[in-house]
């Protein structure tokens, strides 16, 4: 399953890429989102590897992301591992102009290995979609009041 999806911020590129990187601020954009810790290599770059952990309701999740591309400020790549699924996402910055940055991104499922979302994924794919479209709605508001 492949979606993608953009959003334009009305903020310069540079102070987008800066916010988008800094973990401290993921709880301001990501629902149940509780803390990311680098379990090894440098943080933001090519091969670090993080244990990211969210809570949702009574339901607590984790999630391994390894970046593996960084060509920021235009761009940057991870994967993501779950016991229950596995997906890749392309994060691209493109200056419009000096006050305006155009935020895209690429999502792939490449792994789905249980029941439930199996189902979801196969008859209400928009669930995974909107969920990535609200943290960046999200993400737009917060970078715009900074």
């Amino acid at each position: 399953m492949k979606y993608k999806g953009s959003v334009t911020i009305h903020q310069e590129r540079e102070v987008v890429v800066a916010l988008f990187m800094n973990e401290e601020y993921n709880k301001e954009y990501q629902d149940g989102f509780i803390k990311k810790e680098l379990i090894n290599g440098v943080s933001g770059q090519k091969g670090a590897k993080s244990k990211m952990y969210y809570k949702y309701g009574k339901q607590d999740m984790v999630i391994t992301e390894t970046i593996t591309k960084n060509d920021l400020p235009q761009s940057l790549e991870a994967f993501y591992h779950h016991k229950h699924m596995d997906n890749t996402m392309k994060y691209t910055f493109t200056e419009v102009n000096s006050k305006t940055t155009q935020y895209d991104y690429e999502c792939e499922y490449i792994r789905i290995n249980w029941f439930l979302p199996k189902i979801i994924a196969l008859f209400f794919p928009g669930i995974y979609r909107k969920q990535v479209e609200k943290w960046m709605s999200q993400f737009k508001e917060f970078a715009e009041k900074q």
